[in-house]
């Protein structure tokens, strides 16, 4: 099959300076500063004291970005091409627990903890997590008791459940927690809320009424200090609750500027999504990373004769392009929408509308669960393309491979996000759930009938059918109608959930999260097509525009089968578009090492001895 011509040279830095954007400068900074400390053969003491040395280095660098949303994002995101460990610690530290004090509190918690914070003078904890309730934070049950006599706040683990775990920097450096507990005053429960609860002393041992473990030795990370935390009857002053969104007068009387409880416990949490945000672009920074990696090696290392008598570099092989090839396009695609969502979230204003805020709070739940996924793939792929070299830990992709492997589960674990992506999509369908009357149940029907009719219908299908595989109108609008119909589909299972709320929902969670992942891969390709159009160079426009078919033409090839249930391609174009993803393949081989050198990755974090020749 006939590619569109592909340009015979393309500056690497041209598309360094395309991926950097908005925030060039900064990245260009950030670089100048990375440095990288083996870590291969540390105990799990030793690489504990190196991410704390390394964090501190890191501080001057996080504190000039600090009033810059976007730009402490996308410092986060730089740390992923190094130690995973060090990215972590400096995510617990000022996102999370620097973040909950910011975003959650008011002046008086700024004033008195903030620049301690940043400055490392104030080491400390995001107690959230549950033994017992990992995604659940609702239904938390750490207790925060108002005693008016005392004008206190007892934080208490009324059962093993309670146990907050797997909580970084809690096993050995924090010094205070910003723990999530139930709010109880006059006998009354307000939902969860943040206290700020010391958990060690001056000395360094654990303060009254807390215990602390350590979660030992991991499968990766071993580099932050994750420990355990329970709490039995600790007494922390009225001021310790972080009281944006809620607070408590000396009486015990409490006041909120938000009356639902649970909109209140939402729009706490949606504050917080910087820090699911960073793990996103984190995960794509190390996926970068490996795939660098594993395509300098594919260069190099030669396997087999071809019929002349010359050995073949192992990435001319078909086999080994279709393991990295498409992998990288989606690689870059991700890292547009990726930006994209970094400057939404950035730009978008404190008081902007609920809706808005709940669009932000989505994307960045999709994206996280696709970035993650999409390491744990990649990263997996790149130490196989790699062989037994890559399994060695000094060539860097094992390593690599175990630190990202708890992306996919933690700020998120991936399927409740994905969930919680359709659920937001199905608000369109609020009025068709809320009023469920024969007239209102006969019409939502009779749509979905209409739509199954046309679905079956030549006049709707021949035009998806007759467009060119590299027009993108046709892939972005088979994008489009693939989400579409899955949502339509969703909410038609739905439509009785009022009968059976919990027995509705589970039996079509298979197709929840299917309409949560098409509608993120249309996101995605959104992204990437406005970047090419944007792209100021001709020639990396060209070349940017072939990577992204072959991001559109591969996702549509992994999906074939519900493309063919459904009647969008025929039988023969389902065989064309994989004939198009191998001549993608064969057309971009000459540039896999431009386009892995585009990312800027500096040659301190590729010092693997597999590429010295």
């Amino acid at each position: 099959m006939d590619v569109p011509a592909v340009p015979a040279k393309v500056d690497p830095d041209v598309l360094t300076a395309v991926l950097d954007g908005r925030w060039a400068e900064l990245k260009r900074d950030v670089r100048a500063q990375l440095t990288y400390r083996d870590t291969v053969g540390l105990d799990v003491e030793a690489h504990r004291v190196q991410v704390l040395d390394d964090l501190r280095k890191l501080a001057s660098c996080f504190n000039a970005a600090y009033g810059d949303v976007g730009g402490s994002v996308i410092s986060f995101e730089m740390l992923g091409f190094g130690d995973l460990s060090l990215m972590v610690k400096a995510g617990v530290q000022w996102g999370l627990f620097g973040g909950a004090v910011q975003l959650l509190g008011t002046s008086p918690h700024h004033e008195k903890y903030l620049h301690r914070i940043m400055n490392l003078d104030l080491l400390g904890c995001f107690a959230m997590t549950e033994h017992g309730h990992g995604s659940d934070v609702q239904h938390l049950h750490t207790t925060a008791t108002y005693d008016p006599a005392a004008r206190e706040f007892v934080v208490h683990s009324p059962d093993s459940g309670a146990t907050k775990e797997f909580i970084g920097n809690a096993a050995r450096d924090g010094q205070l927690a910003v723990v999530f507990a139930q709010l109880i005053t006059g006998d009354e429960s307000r939902g969860v809320h943040a206290f700020l609860v010391p958990i060690r002393d001056d000395s360094g041992a654990p303060a009254p009424g807390v215990t602390v473990e350590d979660c030992g030795h991991k499968a990766g990370l071993n580099g932050v200090d994750n420990g355990r935390l329970t709490f039995d009857q600790v007494r922390v002053p009225r001021e310790a609750l972080l009281n944006r969104f809620g607070d408590v007068a000396e009486d015990g009387t409490y006041s909120s500027p938000i009356e639902s409880d649970a909109r209140r416990f939402f729009t706490m949490l949606g504050t917080l999504i910087r820090g699911r945000v960073s793990v996103g672009g984190s995960a794509g920074s190390a996926t970068q990373r490996a795939l660098t990696l594993a395509i300098r090696y594919g260069e190099q290392r030669r396997q087999f004769r071809r019929p002349e008598g010359d050995e073949v570099v192992i990435l001319d092989y078909l086999g080994h392009q279709r393991k990295l090839l498409p992998a990288l396009a989606k690689t870059y695609a991700l890292h547009f929408a990726q930006e994209e969502l970094v400057a939404t979230l950035n730009d978008i204003a404190p008081d902007a509308p609920a809706e808005e805020q709940r669009e932000l709070e989505s994307r960045a739940a999709g994206l996280k669960a696709v970035n993650t996924w999409h390491a744990t793939a990649t990263i997996q792929a790149a130490r196989e393309a790699c062989g037994g070299a890559g399994y060695l830990s000094e060539n860097l992709l094992a390593g690599l491979k175990a630190d990202t492997d708890v992306f996919t589960t933690f700020e998120g674990d991936n399927t409740v996000l994905l969930q919680l992506v359709a659920k937001g999509l199905l608000t369109q369908y609020k009025e068709h759930f809320e009023d469920l009357s024969p007239l209102a149940t006969a019409r939502f029907v009779a749509e979905q009938v209409v739509d199954a009719v046309r679905e079956r219908t030549a006049a709707f299908i021949e035009p998806l059918m007759e467009s060119g595989l590299f027009d993108r109108e046709w892939q972005q609008r088979l994008f489009e109608d693939r989400e579409e119909h899955v949502l339509d589909g969703v909410a038609n299972r739905l439509r009785r959930a009022a009968e059976d709320p919990f027995g509705t929902f589970n039996a079509a969670q298979d197709h929840v999260l299917l309409a949560g992942r098409v509608h993120v891969e249309r996101v995605v390709l959104s992204a990437f097509a406005r970047a090419v159009d944007d792209c100021p160079d001709g020639d990396a426009q060209v070349l940017l525009a072939r990577l992204c078919d072959l991001y559109a033409l591969s996702t549509i090839e992994a999906d074939r089968a519900w493309f063919l249930e459904h009647g969008r391609i025929s039988a023969g174009r389902a065989k064309a578009v994989t004939a198009a993803v191998n001549s993608l393949c064969a057309a971009l081989r000459p540039h896999a090492r431009t386009l892995v050198d585009g990312f800027g990755i500096p040659e301190q974090f590729l010092a693997a001895p597999m590429l010295r020749g």
